[in-house]
């Protein structure tokens, strides 16, 4: 069979319209609008709807399953070799998204579906900011979607049950005050509830009867609808799931879970990688930054042990401000002072802005430090969200780190250009694998130092402490996970090797355990891209241009490590050759 007329079956078989074909029957179709049909098939299969949420019930989701593994073996049935490398691209980026879906299906994520940041009655609250209300329609829509909140968590809930019955749930050790994150949704007037707040100001295109009219159905909902579902949840967290979670924190321990925890190993780092290999990168990677850290420390005249210095920097006053606005306008200006900077390194900069906001109130006790929230809006800008949460957990000198690695160059840069890029298809400009995105963070933080930044010595070790964070990883991840590693000997060995605060300790550690493998990509999607860099640092010579190489590596979105690898090999060659 010709291979467009190959394509043109398969993209039938995916939507539905065609169980079989023939030469003789088909119409030409490229690869390019098989694999947009094969994309727009999955949204439709996820039923992103204006008002609705998704079906969660068990025939759904393993007839979602059913469905995406035919998708897989069509997709897996095309000739990559008569791909163009765009296409070739695509085809990878389908493939890696199709397995992750069916993998995460097969090994039951879906019996937890929390971590000990939130859940899914947290991420509800997304739907918020992640609405437009542009028209009338839009905020009837919302309405309506609103009232299929308690049905979803009824649904979740249940598989939670199943997850209780089969040993899938996550441990008790970092679900200590989860309940607290669900009270945070109850609200005692409904003007206070987080998803009223679209009500809470009166746009000029609805008018004033009809406008009090959807307050009022607003309000309703929220009083004989959410609050009682989400008060339903947290009496199930209470009585059952706390008191019946797991005592092991050990993803090996999971029903499957040391195949399940190599999955997730190789998914997040798209890396062909053992535990065992990954635990000994990160224990040469400990040493190393290790003593560089020390040299920071001889260099200041500080005449303690290790100990004490991360002692004094955990608790003396001049490195923590008062006031949460204090935070915000330090993390404000060295976002600024970035900004300054990135014409000499890049040739390509984002058109959308970002701004930096505080972590929402309900879910920033147990959150990290900091996170890039992006925007998949062209009236929207990006966030930089920063903690402002127990100010004497968020030391000033791991802001320059943090503002690196979150907003640019890191996150908002790298994620903005992905987005904007025309040429690319959606699935490719709103793709995102960990390994090329967190990677490419903390590839972010050591560009700083050729930016100008850490000139204080105690914000170059909050550098090399938030280095040493992402190496520890390596180490207490697969040490928890699949090398019999208790909680409290994770906490020992990160508390010891940084300077994070031991809330940040904690918080982190419990992040690992509730989300295992997502943090080895870190650390090793940095050294992939420093590794690149060098390669083409020592080829090139003195025609290695760093705005040029950025270029290379950011200008396919982002992409397994694989196809990284590739692209910065064919730049080389091509610039040695001209």
């Amino acid at each position: 069979m010709h291979q467009k007329i190959k394509f043109f079956c398969i993209a039938l078989v995916l939507t539905g319209t065609l169980t079989a074909c023939s030469s003789q029957s088909a119409k030409p179709m490229d690869f390019d609008q098989f694999a947009d049909q094969l994309w727009q098939a999955e949204k439709d299969l996820n039923n992103r709807s204006k008002t609705s949420l998704p079906d969660m019930s068990p025939s759904t989701l393993a007839a979602q399953a059913k469905q995406r593994q035919q998708w897989l073996d069509k997709l897996q049935q095309v000739d990559v070799a008569t791909l163009t490398e765009q296409q070739q691209i695509n085809h990878a980026i389908l493939v890696y998204s199709l397995k992750d879906a069916i993998a995460e299906y097969q090994y039951g994520a879906h019996l937890m579906p929390l971590t000990s940041e939130s859940g899914f009655h947290s991420d509800l609250a997304f739907m918020v900011s992640g609405t437009e209300f542009k028209t009338k329609q839009d905020y009837q829509d919302y309405l309506a979607k609103l009232k299929t909140i308690p049905v979803y968590m009824q649904q979740q809930t249940e598989w939670m049950k199943q997850g209780l019955a089969t040993g899938m749930t996550q441990p008790k050790a970092v679900l200590v005050g989860f309940d607290q994150s669900i009270l945070a949704f109850i609200s005692k007037t409904p003007e206070q509830n987080v998803f009223y707040r679209p009500f809470s100001q009166k746009p000029e295109f609805v008018d004033a009867d009809s406008w009090v009219a959807m307050q009022q159905q607003a309000k309703q909902i929220v009083d004989q609808h959410l609050n009682p579902a989400y008060q339903q949840f947290y009496q199930f967290m209470l009585q059952q799931y706390l008191p019946g979670a797991r005592d092991s924190i050990a993803a090996s321990d999971w029903p499957k879970g040391r195949d399940y925890y190599q999955n997730r190993l190789e998914h997040y780092t798209t890396l062909k990688l053992t535990p065992e290999q990954v635990h000994q990168t990160g224990l040469e990677e400990v040493a190393r930054i290790r003593a560089e850290m020390q040299s920071i420390i001889t260099r200041v005249g500080f005449k303690g042990s290790f100990a004490e210095f991360i002692q004094f920097l955990r608790t003396d006053p001049q490195f923590y401000v008062k006031t949460p606005n204090d935070l915000l306008k330090e993390a404000s200006f060295i976002a600024k002072k970035i900004d300054a900077e990135l014409p000499k390194f890049f040739k390509t900069l984002p058109r959308t802005p970002y701004g930096v906001a505080p972590v929402p109130a309900e879910i920033a006790p147990k959150y990290t430090t900091g996170r890039y929230a992006g925007t998949n809006r062209d009236d929207r800008a990006g966030f930089y969200w920063v903690n402002t949460y127990a100010l004497d957990r968020r030391p000033l000198y791991e802001m320059e780190a943090l503002t690196l690695h979150e907003a640019v160059p890191g996150h908002h840069l790298q994620i903005s250009l992905a987005r904007e890029q025309a040429s690319l298809p959606d699935y490719r400009r709103n793709f995102y694998t960990s390994a090329f995105g967190e990677g490419w963070g903390l590839y972010s933080e050591y560009l700083g130092i050729e930016m100008g930044f850490y000139q204080d010595p105690y914000s170059d070790f909050g550098r090399l402490t938030y280095e040493m964070w992402r190496a520890a990883r390596l180490v207490v991840d697969t040490g928890m996970h699949t090398m019999g590693w208790s909680r409290q000997q994770a906490i020992d060995f990160l508390a010891s090797n940084t300077a994070l605060s031991m809330h940040n300790v904690t918080t982190e550690i419990d992040r690992y355990i509730s989300w295992p493998a997502q943090a080895l990509s870190y650390k090793l999607g940095e050294l992939t891209i420093k590794k690149l860099r060098k390669e083409a640092e020592q080829q090139l010579g003195n025609d290695f241009d760093v705005r040029e190489f950025h270029d290379v590596v950011l200008g396919n979105g982002s992409v397994p490590l694989s196809i990284l690898e590739q692209q910065v090999t064919n730049y080389i060659q091509q610039k040695k050759q001209s």
